[in-house]
């Protein structure tokens, strides 16, 4: 079969690098309304569940008794569960219906109850209820730093540059295990040097965080994980009070912690008991309100590309971050695994929190370039920097992030990459030289750093691990060799610590280390004209990308002094020569401004044009058309003052027109409105044609490339040009005749 080539070009689209599944509700492999899902019930005997979603007491496992005794409010229930579906999903989208009166009555809503509210709601309407449930007012954003070959000083460079960008936690992991204290060390004093109070974690096996955070290396933990089957829990040796239990031994150590969930991980290993994504979802969702954490990061996290395979994947990771800002819950709401091939799809992923907002938008977004990226990738890397703060700019929407100077960057990284290298030499760990210094400043990866030997420096994270030396003697070091300013950032994150303030839900530091939390801070949303918007400073801040030009600078370059070999005689008459094209200029040609917006020289252009009527046996006119700036009116101007009635019109910015006298004025013969790809070759051939349809000769209409990306790249220009030229129009001047002395091309 002769294959279509259109078929065969999409075929090799990044979008078709994905993989695709049809449902299969029996293996887990089901979003959301599996067959198998339960019905919403609670039937409650002298204040205890008897049955929950269609099972008896007697059969409940660890996952139900955990979730009656702990995360159901059983004195609310009976009234949230007789309320119907739909009327939960109006009033999430209804802004006259607040969002305490909703998160009192979801307090007693069953798994099976909180799934069915999501059935009767759409992408948009999801959206509008994140906007409101979302706990905290102003979203904020989370930042992946890591390195493949965990180098100290590009950790600390790296970190230094997110937390300047604006990022309010930064999370590293380890390639090594061993690498870990070593690695929380580096962004813990490169967070510090960029910015005071970033929160910081290390993303290892629980016991071993723990221990970083006993040391005061980190500051908050997101990695308990939570399933939606017991049999999952089983597996990882663990169960819903022991998560709870390790989430104590954090807090109680000033360490704030979320919970780690998010749709596809039980029918990834093979657990999901023919139950839906969202249903499972649900269950850990109020697993981790029962255990008494302030919040989870969940959308589906590393399992993404799972839910993605099959129908309603990205709007079931929507509803799974819904459902946890329903629940009080504070909402890492994903994004940071490699979503997607296509860089349309993964973008349009991002809206869905990006837009109405969430605590953390990314959980996290990776700093880095993917391919250092130890969590998996990223969907968003160090690449799409510039693009995701031209996204807040476009849409006046606060995305967590930042635009930062190129000079601000390399002071910031060279500060940090120091700061660490002195804190290395006061605690006796391995030598960070000046080269590796110098390349952390600049570097992009890991690539563009030189070897080092990570034998010694395992060596010393074990010491460090073991022995009696954290926090403090990292401040003492810092205090001891000039680095005063992050010694203090360092000592303050620990004094939070012993506050606790940050501990509140869904807590982060502002400028000199105010907390704003759903307590202080909460979210206010309650329709247009209400909650958090980018005002004042902050959309100061995000609006001035550093490649924002003022409009004087797209001018300049095309102004240039008067042609002086074009003299003006007077009022332009009517022509009587079947041989003459006029040739009408705009009014600022070759006066106010003296280059196309290609770059060609008005002079040049002249040349070109009137060499190419004399080539064809033309005879040339040229005037000036004062009254108007828009080119099909020039060139009608120019075709009525015509003998032959065909004139070209021609604008500063190079646009031009080949007209007739007998057409509408908007008509034409050919137009040329590629400006930018016209050259000299072309406007010589212009004037050859326009010659040719004055003597009455067939004319080959000039061909001129198309140029899909010209408008995307000078847009903004042609608008300041055509200003410019109309800023020159006398409406009430006739055309004028013009002299312009030149000698044909032999």
């Amino acid at each position: 079969m002769t294959r279509s080539k259109r078929f065969e070009l999409l075929a090799r689209r990044d979008i078709n690098k994905e993989t695709f599944v049809e449902p299969w509700p029996e293996a887990g492999l089901i979003v959301a309304d599996s067959p198998y899902d339960p019905a919403p019930s609670l039937i409650m005997r002298d204040g205890c569940a008897q049955e929950m979603d269609g099972k008896p007491r007697e059969d409940f496992d660890a996952l139900d008794r955990f979730i009656v005794a702990h995360a159901l409010d059983l004195e609310i229930a009976p009234e949230a569960m007789d309320i119907p579906a739909p009327d939960y999903a109006r009033m999430l989208a209804d802004i006259n219906v607040s969002r305490a009166d909703i998160a009192r009555l979801v307090a007693g809503c069953t798994p099976a109850k909180l799934c069915e509210i999501m059935r009767h709601m759409n992408v948009l309407e999801m959206m509008m209820g994140l906007a409101k449930m979302r706990i905290r007012r102003q979203p904020a954003n989370q930042a992946h730093v890591t390195n493949w070959r965990e180098h100290p000083a590009l950790l600390a460079a790296d970190a230094a540059e997110a937390a300047l960008r604006g990022f309010a936690e930064v999370e590293t992991t380890v390639r090594v295990a061993r690498s870990a204290p070593l690695c929380a060390l580096a962004i813990l004093v490169g967070t510090q040097s960029g910015r005071g109070g970033v929160l910081t974690q290390c993303s290892v096996e629980e016991a071993l965080g723990l221990r970083l955070a006993m040391k005061g290396l980190t500051s908050y933990a997101e990695t308990l994980s939570v399933y939606g089957t017991e049999q999952t829990f089983t597996d990882g040796d663990d169960s819903p009070w022991s998560k709870a239990f390790l989430a104590s031994a954090y807090a109680s150590r000033g360490v704030k912690i979320r919970f780690t969930s998010g749709t596809g991980s039980e029918a990834l290993m093979g657990r999901a008991e023919r139950k839906s994504m969202l249903y499972l979802e649900a269950r850990c969702l109020l697993l981790v309100k029962g255990a008494g954490s302030q919040g989870v990061q969940n959308g589906s996290i590393s399992c993404i590309a799972l839910p993605e395979a099959l129908p309603g994947g990205v709007r079931a990771v929507l509803a799974e971050n819904l459902l946890a800002a329903m629940l009080g819950l504070e909402v890492a709401a994903g994004n940071d695994a490699l979503a997607s091939h296509s860089s349309i799809r993964k973008t349009a992923k991002l809206m869905l929190q990006f837009i109405p907002g969430a605590d953390f938008i990314f959980s996290g977004y990776s700093a880095i370039p993917k391919r250092d990226n130890l969590f998996g990738g990223g969907n968003f890397d160090a690449e799409d920097f510039d693009d995701y703060n031209v996204l807040q700019r476009d849409m006046q929407i606060d995305g967590g992030a930042r635009p930062i100077r190129e000079a601000e960057a390399l002071a910031a990284r060279e500060k940090a990459a120091r700061a660490i290298q002195a804190v290395y030499a006061e605690l006796g760990f391995p030598a960070i030289s000046e080269a590796e210094i110098a390349a952390a400043t600049v570097a992009h990866s890991s690539d563009d750093m030189p070897a080092r030997d990570i034998l010694p420096d395992l060596a010393a994270a074990d010491v460090f691990l073991h022995g009696d030396a954290d926090f403090v003697a990292v401040i003492r070091a810092l205090q001891a060799t000039g680095f005063a300013d992050i010694a203090a950032n360092i000592l303050e994150m620990g004094r939070q610590r012993v506050a606790g303030d940050y501990l509140q839900p869904s807590a982060i530091f502002d400028a000199d280390f105010r907390v704003r939390s759903a307590i202080n801070d909460a979210n206010d949303y309650t329709g247009p004209g209400s909650g958090y918007r980018v005002t004042g400073q902050r959309w100061d801040d995000i609006s001035a990308i550093p490649q924002a030009q003022s409009p004087a600078g797209f001018v300049q370059p095309h102004l240039a002094p008067p042609i002086s070999r074009l003299v003006e005689l007077g009022a332009a008459a009517k022509g009587s020569t079947q041989k003459e094209v006029v040739l009408a200029l705009g009014p600022a040609f070759g006066r106010a401004l003296g280059f196309t917006i290609g770059g060609l020289a008005h002079e040049d252009v002249l040349q070109a044009l009137l060499n190419g009527i004399a080539g064809e046996g033309g005879l040339a006119r040229v005037v000036r058309v004062y009254h108007s700036s828009d080119c099909a009116a020039i060139g009608y101007v120019g075709a009525r003052l015509s003998g032959s009635g065909i004139g070209i019109g021609l604008q500063s910015r190079g646009t031009a027109v080949i007209h007739q006298r007998d057409l509408a004025p908007l008509n034409n013969l050919e137009l040329f409105p590629q400006s930018p790809s016209l050259s000299l070759v072309t406007y010589e051939q212009i004037g050859r044609n326009a010659a040719r349809y004055a003597l009455g000769l067939p004319a080959q209409p000039v061909a001129v490339k198309i140029d899909n990306g010209a408008r995307l790249r000078l847009i903004v220009k042609t608008a300041l040009l055509h200003r410019r030229e109309t800023d020159e129009a006398r409406p009430n001047t006739p055309p004028q005749e013009l002299r312009y002395d030149w000698e044909p091309a032999l």
